[in-house]
């Protein structure tokens, strides 16, 4: 296949793993024919410029990094109606792993140069007022974020700042062990969930997530039943839990048994609103959601599903 590549490189995506990798991936290209140039981005800001300057030179946009910068390039992508890939370098690669991507350089190369475009959803998040009605599966409107893999709020929020703040334990340990110090310190908060249709749900308890991924947090396979692919959002909260439920869960959930718990609920919408009880941390891809640092208490937030948004090579 005749295609030109732009990859844009978190260097400091997995302590410097994606920058490490970098010259065994560029060499697979190389030997695949596949024409590519490299930018080290300065900040995902300049990511974002570079993404889009590629997109206008019918390049692939090639995200390498973890799941922040993938989650960024991939609402970029979509909006300027480009064409999107991930090498996956990150502590966490959530996003790759549902996809069942490649994570060896040699793997993630040949699926650029082999790989075939596939429709892949997204997640628009947002204050309730911003964009398009809940459930239009319209394009992100102002004041809303598109996010790849989940959103979440309470216990996962937490733990992923810290993870992500942490020097030990490295890589994918530093997830787990923050959502422990997260859980014995929590403080059951009250959620109340507006899904389609006008189901509700109103608990005490320690989180949500909004899942287009089936795994967040390094592998952690929050929402085992997740795809990409069908319009919907997977909704996965702990209601009524002791810290001990809630450390069962944390055990559980790896191999997504925990959604047969009984403090553990699902279920699926296209659109998802929001409510706490009190100030609660959102969050979203592994990085903090600005609209929820912290979400106000009774202020709603919007989650909806952009189904096959995003041309993807995998």
């Amino acid at each position: 296949m005749n295609r030109t590549c732009c990859l844009v490189v978190n260097p400091a995506a997995g302590g410097g793993k994606a920058k490490r990798q970098l010259p065994a991936v560029t060499a697979a290209l190389t030997a695949m024919d596949v024409r590519h140039e490299v930018t080290l981005s300065r900040s995902l800001e300049h990511a974002v410029e570079v993404a889009v300057a590629a997109v206008a030179r019918d390049e692939i946009v090639v995200a390498v990094g973890g799941d922040g910068m993938a989650g960024t390039l991939a609402g970029v992508v979509a909006a300027v109606d480009g064409t999107f890939a991930i090498i996956p370098s990150g502590r966490g690669n959530d996003f790759a792993r549902t996809l069942d991507l490649p994570v060896t350089p040699d793997g993630a190369a040949r699926t650029l140069a082999t790989g075939r475009e596939r429709p892949v959803d997204l997640i628009a998040v947002g204050l309730a007022g911003a964009g398009p009605p809940p459930g239009a599966g319209a394009p992100a409107g102002p004041g809303e974020t598109i996010v790849a893999g989940s959103v979440y709020l309470g216990i996962p929020a937490v733990a992923a700042r810290i993870a992500a703040t942490t020097r030990f334990p490295p890589g994918e340990l530093a997830y787990p062990v923050a959502a422990l110090r997260t859980v014995a310190g929590w403080r059951n908060a009250a959620f109340r969930l507006e899904l389609d249709g006008g189901a509700v749900r109103e608990f005490a308890g320690g989180a949500v997530v909004v899942a287009n991924s089936r795994y967040f947090g390094a592998g952690m396979m929050v929402a085992p039943d997740a795809d990409t692919g069908d319009g919907l959002l997977d909704v996965v909260y702990i209601h009524d839990a002791s810290r001990l439920a809630m450390l069962r869960a944390l055990a559980r959930i790896r191999q997504g048994t925990h959604v047969s718990m009984r403090p553990v609920g699902t279920a699926r919408s296209r659109a998802v609103t929001v409510t706490t009880g009190r100030a609660t941390p959102g969050g979203a891809d592994g990085e903090t959601l600005a609209c929820a640092q912290p979400l106000e208490p009774g202020v709603p937030l919007r989650i909806r599903a952009l189904p096959g948004v995003l041309r993807m090579i995998a």
